[in-house]
Formats: C-alpha cells, structure tokens, sequence
C-alpha cells in the first residue's frame, strides 16, 4: 500500500508504536450503573492470564480460533510454519480467553482492525513486559491476514492486527509477520466494525491499558466488543477456561507495573 497522505503515514507507523510505553495516566473513574453491590470484575477472566511466563504451550501445526463479536462471527485458521512463535502466542492467549469481552479499539478503513489489549486492566500490566522474538516474516501482509503488531524489533506481545487491503508494500519492509488469515466470508463482519472514532481511539491506548473495559465503555462506547475468542476443532480439545476454578487468589495484586512495555500500534 502506498501511503499518499500524512494521515495515511502516521496510521502506519503507529502500528509500531508501543501502547504500554507512554507514560501512563490514572483512567477517570466509571460511574457505577449498579445500585447492588456486583461480583468483582477479577472473577471473570482467567488467573493464569497474571503469569504470562507460565503460557508456553506449543500450538498444533494449524488451528482454528472463533471470534463470535457484536457484529458477527469469524473464523481465523493459523499455520504456525508462517510464524511459529507467534502462532504460540495466540494460541495461548486464546486458550485461556485472553481477548474475551475487549474491544477492536483501532479501526482504520482500507487500512487495519487492530485489538489485543484486555479488558482487564491487572492482566494487561501483567502482559506489558511479555515480549517474544522476531519470527523470518514469510507471508506478505495481504488483506484478512493476521499480524501481531510491533515497538521495535522483538517487541511482539498481545496486540494484533487484521489487514483491511493489501498492505504488503508499506508493511512487509517494517517486520510486521502475519501468521494466519480470516476464512472465507468473514471479512464481511470485520469490514462492519465500528470506525467512525478514526484515529482518535487507537491513540488512547495507554488509558485503554490502564482503564480497561470501564474506561472504553465511558470514552469509547461504540467499539464493537469480542464476546469470546475461542478454539475450534482439534485445537478444542485442549482444556479451556481454567480460569472458571472457584477460589483463586484474589486478583488484588495487579501484576506488573505499567511502565515502559510495548504498547502496540
């Protein structure tokens, strides 16, 4: 994609623009809706999501992951000889319902959806810090690929991006390695998903981190949410949501503090 206008270059080389590296600043507090006194927020993702050096699973040769969004569902199929590192990742994240209930807070038409910051703020501080290496980009970044968005070389954590066009010729050159690809008609439900905050939502992404869904839902309403992101066929028989054991540790102690870790895009 040729970039013809400074808007055009400023959404590309955001793409490697760190969300967690910017100096972080308190999220204005929500104002409750609930006049009864609810289950606390920490209970409904998965613990083993605050010790990301403990994911290390290696994920089958090819997988398939169900995005069942506001807008629709999607499947993504990824080949891990595209980018094994990176398709480790997100099976890990998946498996344990990472990017359940977050928002795709970056959407650029004919350009990228980008998403991969949680909707609780404890488990994006504990990710922060969790980079993983490089992996020999062999796939060019076509329309409905798959990409983990970068800060730099060997910076990749949780954030991703799905290409809207072609974006090979601006992207490919700047290390951005695509490790799977949207099937058949869904690219019909990602080209639906809310964009009319341009720009203006993906540069909010260090309250984003530190806010987490509160924090969308007062500022950023109208972003489309990931119900749930799941693993679908052989990939499926594998145990999900370990998070659902009673009687974890309270999630009081955020893990990590949000300091200069890659923030993507």
């Amino acid at each position: 994609m040729h970039l013809k206008t400074c808007a055009q270059l400023l959404a590309a080389l955001t793409l490697a623009i760190p969300a967690a590296a910017q100096t972080p600043t308190p999220a204005p507090k929500p104002k409750s809706t609930t006049t009864t006194a609810a289950k606390p927020a920490a209970a409904t993702y998965d613990r083993a999501l605050l010790k990301p050096a403990l994911l290390k699973d290696k994920a089958p040769d090819t997988y398939q992951v169900k995005f069942d969004t506001t807008r629709g569902e999607f499947t993504i199929t990824v080949t891990r000889a595209w980018s094994p590192l990176g398709a480790d990742r997100f099976y890990n994240l998946v498996k344990h319902h990472y990017f359940d209930n977050a928002r795709f807070f970056r959407v650029l038409p004919n350009f990228v959806v980008q998403f991969g910051l949680s909707a609780n703020p404890a488990v994006n501080a504990a990710w922060e810090k969790a980079t993983i290496k490089d992996d020999p980009r062999n796939q060019s970044n076509k329309r409905a690929t798959l990409v983990f968005a970068t800060a730099g070389p060997n910076t990749r954590t949780t954030q991703l991006f799905i290409n809207l066009k072609d974006n090979g010729s601006s992207l490919d050159g700047q290390g951005f390695t695509p490790f799977g690809q949207v099937d058949g008609d869904g690219m019909k439900v990602v080209e639906m998903l809310y964009d009319q905050y341009g720009e203006t939502a993906g540069m909010d992404q260090e309250n984003i981190t530190k806010g987490g869904e509160k924090y969308i839902a007062t500022h950023w309403p109208k972003l489309d949410t990931i119900k749930s992101a799941t693993l679908i066929g052989a990939a499926a028989t594998t145990p999900a949501k370990p998070a659902s054991k009673p009687a974890a540790k309270p999630a009081t102690k955020p893990a990590a503090k949000p300091t200069t870790t890659p923030k993507p895009q």
